[in-house]
């Protein structure tokens, strides 16, 4: 048994993983019923294979997790921020946030080739605090754990892409982009009930490469303690309220995994400032450019030059990902959207793990580390 897993690639780039990751990264939105059925339907690979492919790559480290996303946007308010810190603290800063809050998500050290006042702006972070708490009062907590001396939250407005396909975006040609403008996704929180929390926990938790089965729902409902039927109504519910986001293999973005293979190198978070009244028109041409891993209204301030778009992009090449850059900029231009101002943050060491978002954890998490509701 042991010789078989040994034999069995590994690698982004072997054909069969490459048209399975093609779908699994993020091709699957919302709840599927059989999500490993699925991803053999559309990439045409056989479930056992699918399977065994994705324990090994997930064994290996090539696949960091395997797991229901949610839009967590719907469930607790959500922040990109940027903290101000110290140069010294810079580090450890990094490492708490990713280590100890449980409620930060992405975790990046970037820089920019042009230098602003939103260079001093180092450390970016997501940050999602339940239903009821205060994301201010919690960033004010992590900066006197880390000594960061100011934040910026930078609340989503409007989402405009969000889909994080490496594989499947090798290869594009700059400019490449959908027929039509994004759509446009609205941020707006949802109340559950203490079943439905039950559902969603177990649903959002990463699968281990023994849990990948063809029944993988079936372990699950019991861990929600609900029936089988229960648990998928639920989900299904879930669904239809906007509350999931797409049952995903998440590969490891910039760092390199078992057999050397990095499946990114840079990370890039695009700003652009447009006139207000704009934002949504110019989210949706810039969401529809199919580099884009995500695009958002996000309000920038004063700092950061009014920026009211940003957007990620992740490439093996810095000259490439400027290149879509400068094409989504012609695009703006063409379709009569001015930008007065625009950068690139380059992300440079990060960090990624899914925010807990459970109300129930929150309270926990305040009662270990002292912080006063």
């Amino acid at each position: 048994m042991h010789m078989v897993a040994a034999s069995v690639s590994i690698s982004t780039n072997d054909p069969i993983n490459a048209k399975i990751l093609a779908v699994s990264e993020d091709q699957l939105q919302g709840f599927q019923r059989d999500p490993l059925g699925e991803i053999a339907r559309q990439s045409g690979i056989e479930l056992s294979v699918v399977i065994e492919r994705i324990q090994a790559m997930l064994r290996s480290g090539t696949i960091r997790r395997v797991r229901q996303t949610l839009l967590a946007t719907n469930l607790a308010q959500g922040a990109l921020v940027a903290w101000q810190v110290p140069t010294e603290k810079l580090e450890t800063a990094f490492d708490y946030m990713f280590q100890r809050d449980p409620f930060s998500g992405h975790v990046v050290i970037r820089t920019t080739d042009t230098v602003t006042a939103g260079s001093k702006y180092r450390l970016w972070t997501t940050v999602k605090v339940p239903q009821g708490f205060s994301m201010t009062k919690h960033c004010e907590f992590l900066c006197q754990q880390t000594g960061a001396e100011k934040f910026l939250l930078l609340p989503a407005k409007k989402l405009f892409a969000l889909g994080v396909g490496h594989v499947r975006r090798r290869g594009l040609e700059p400019g490449s982009r959908a027929e039509v403008p994004a759509e446009v996704t609205d941020v707006s929180v949802v109340t559950l009930d203490e079943t439905e929390w039950q559902v969603l926990v177990a649903l959002k938790r990463e699968f281990t490469p023994e849990e990948l089965v063809a029944d993988i729902w079936a372990a699950r409902a019991k861990e929600a303690t609900v029936p089988l039927d229960t648990f998928l109504e639920i989900a299904d519910n879930l669904n239809r309220r906007k509350i999931i986001g797409r049952f995903s293999t998440f590969l490891e973005h910039v760092k390199p995994v078992a057999n050397g293979e990095a499946v990114t190198r840079y990370n890039a978070l695009f700003h652009w400032a447009v006139p207000p009244g704009r934002e949504i028109d110019a989210g949706r041409e810039i969401g529809r450019h199919h580099i884009m891993t995500h695009a958002y209204w996000r309000e920038g301030g004063p700092e950061f030059h009014h920026v009211n778009v940003m957007g990620v992009a992740h490439g093996t090449d810095k000259t490439v990902l400027l290149a879509h850059k400068s094409a989504i900029d012609e695009h703006l231009k063409e379709t009569g959207i001015p930008v007065s101002y625009t950068n690139v943050f380059w992300g440079g060491r990060s960090e990624i793990k899914p925010s807990e978002i459970s109300p129930f954890a929150y309270r926990e998490w305040c009662r270990t580390v002292g912080l006063k509701l």
